[in-house]
């Protein structure tokens, strides 16, 4: 629920924002606005997740997040609406991102046994992906009919997701084994130091797809490029997750259990040269090809790291642990939004794109002689 809604948002501001302005450079602002409170707040939010009830945070950031989608339906109802609004909204939805994140990936250890972890991270991952593909599409719709449909939508559903958090129940709480200090903040970067198998994929995954996100750059597809309109931005946005939903799915099936490291690389070679064809394409059917290979690819980086850090986290750490491995994600995705949009500010959008898939592979080619212990994983209980 919490994935569809975010998606909507995402669509939403990133149409409203280009509309405004009509600047690569703001999209890129957006991007930064969103993962500044992650960066800030990171070592804070991991050992809350570890002391208080991880479903009372996520209830409380939920609410948060609805309360957001109210005032932006009043902004647009009233006509008041400006890029100062939404680069507002940005922080305050990137502040509950930064919160509930480490709570909710820190929650799954409590809802199934180890034995069971590899396959329940898979078919999370699927249903997040399915979110991804269900949110943009949707809010795409939805803003063809009006700015105020999505908004008003993206509160009902947030509003809907804290009554449904209420109903989950864990087997073990979380327990408080020691009070707050300068070393218990930062037993989580501790903790991924001292893995090198783990620091190293953070890291890998960090560097490519900080230079070969292009999702920023899709409203200026959508609108000077393609020329699909706010229908076709939600088609774009949803084509990698749907297939991050297919190899998610083929995951939880057939969980990923040798020759690791070949195909993580792999897999990365896979989203450099996606991102390079999405960059070049002048056909909305070639676009979102090259946006589902994007996608298909970039899970795979995602089902290893996650299963990397769940299964080899002590329970009582799993919160900054977990908040380590979402600044890595939130520097990879928020702060490469703002990268591409920088970039394209100066260069054009479809020059950008196109670096960034060549960035993607030379990332790649250099963590193999950095990290040869990537590249040696055979099984994902290796740290």
């Amino acid at each position: 629920m919490a994935s569809t809604y975010s998606q909507m948002f995402t669509v939403a501001i990133g149409w409203q924002m280009y509309s405004l302005t009509h600047s690569a450079f703001s999209l890129g602002f957006v991007g930064l606005a969103q993962f500044i409170p992650t960066l800030l707040l990171t070592l804070v939010v991991g050992h809350v997740a570890d002391r208080y009830d991880r479903r009372r945070i996520m209830s409380l950031c939920q609410l948060v997040e609805a309360l957001a989608g109210v005032f932006l339906l009043y902004e647009n109802l009233a006509g008041t609406l400006g890029s100062g609004q939404l680069y507002v909204i940005a922080v305050v939805l990137g502040v509950t991102s930064a919160f509930r994140g480490p709570a909710s990936s820190a929650l799954l250890p409590q809802l199934v046994t180890r034995a069971w972890m590899p396959r329940a991270i898979a078919w999370s991952t699927s249903g997040s992906q399915a979110a991804q593909i269900v949110g943009p599409s949707l809010g795409g719709l939805l803003f063809a009919a009006g700015p105020t449909w999505v908004y008003g939508t993206t509160a009902l559903a947030a509003f809907l997701a804290v009554v449904l958090t209420g109903f989950i129940k864990v087997e073990h709480p979380v327990k408080v084994t020691k009070g707050a200090s300068l070393a218990s903040l930062l037993e989580g970067l501790v903790f991924v130091r001292r893995h090198p198998v783990i620091l190293g994929t953070l890291s890998l995954d960090l560097f490519a797809v900080l230079l070969g996100g292009a999702t920023a750059l899709l409203p200026i597809y959508a609108q000077d490029i393609l020329r699909t309109g706010p229908l076709g931005l939600g088609l774009m946005r949803t084509a990698p997750a749907v297939g991050a939903l297919i190899m998610s799915v083929v995951f939880a099936y057939f969980p990923l259990r040798k020759k690791i490291g070949p195909t993580l690389f792999g897999a990365l070679g896979i989203f450099g040269l996606s991102t390079m064809l999405f960059a070049v394409s002048k056909s909305l059917v070639l676009s979102l090809a090259a946006l589902l290979l994007i996608g298909a690819s970039d899970v795979v980086s995602v089902v290893i790291r996650t299963s990397l850090v769940q299964l080899q986290t002590p329970h009582e750490m799993q919160g900054r642990v977990n908040a380590v491995n979402q600044l890595f994600i939130g520097t990879s995705n928020e702060l490469g939004e703002f990268e591409s949009g920088m970039v394209a500010g100066w260069i054009g959008a479809v020059p950008a794109a196109l670096i960034g898939g060549i960035g993607t592979l030379v990332v790649a080619a250099l963590w193999i002689f950095l990290f040869p212990s990537i590249w040696r994983i055979r099984s994902l209980s290796e740290g």
